[in-house]
């Protein structure tokens, strides 16, 4: 054995080490994403602390544009100024729809007076603390209209058409190797017979 020969056995087994230390760097960044999305994005759908609304009128002008994503997160102690999503009681106009405004006065017990930053006029509805969703927590400007497109039937036809498309492609390998002999076919023209062998 020379030494190259022994150089090249150890630069191989330094470069698994490498990419053994980089996959399990990979796996624990990916494992503290799925993680710090599960304590504080995950939908409460799906059981956990986030609801999310898109902001949708005029009513919370200068500070939420109608197209925004608002990210709740439920809480407790609940008070004046603070923003929070709240469902619309049952038996009104646009019951279960959550509406993002503030808190003017008060409290979870007797239901809170809600306004809109925009509005000159308080809600009509004053939420208890069992209908609030949650306190805006972060606000992602233009999101949910992006959002709102994708959730079209028709973006969402397209968008599965193209990934039927995708793995229909990607089961049959594409050889770009010209023909050889064997692979290539004889063009015999109509009505001439072949000479068997």
């Amino acid at each position: 054995m020379t030494t190259d020969d022994r150089r090249g056995r150890h630069g191989s087994r330094g470069g698994t080490a490498l990419r053994r230390f980089r996959r399990l760097v990979e796996l624990g960044f990916g494992l503290a994403f799925v993680i710090g999305w599960a304590v504080t994005l995950r939908p409460t759908s799906l059981g956990g602390p986030a609801t999310y609304v898109v902001v949708r009128g005029d009513s919370m002008l200068p500070g939420f544009h109608s197209g925004d994503l608002a990210i709740l997160q439920a809480g407790s102690g609940y008070g004046p100024g603070d923003v929070i999503g709240y469902r619309v009681p049952d038996g009104e106009v646009g019951a279960g729809h959550v509406v993002v405004h503030r808190i003017v006065a008060g409290d979870a017990g007797s239901g809170f007076t809600m306004e809109g930053d925009n509005n000159p006029a308080p809600d009509p509805w004053r939420p208890r603390g069992l209908d609030v969703a949650g306190r805006v927590w972060l606000l992602l400007p233009g999101v949910g209209r992006a959002l709102t497109v994708a959730h079209q039937p028709i973006v969402a036809g397209a968008v599965a058409a193209s990934i039927v498309v995708m793995v229909l492609l990607a089961r049959r390998p594409i050889s770009l190797r010209p023909a050889g002999p064997r692979e290539s076919r004889r063009l015999v023209p109509l009505g001439i017979s072949q000479p068997r062998a």
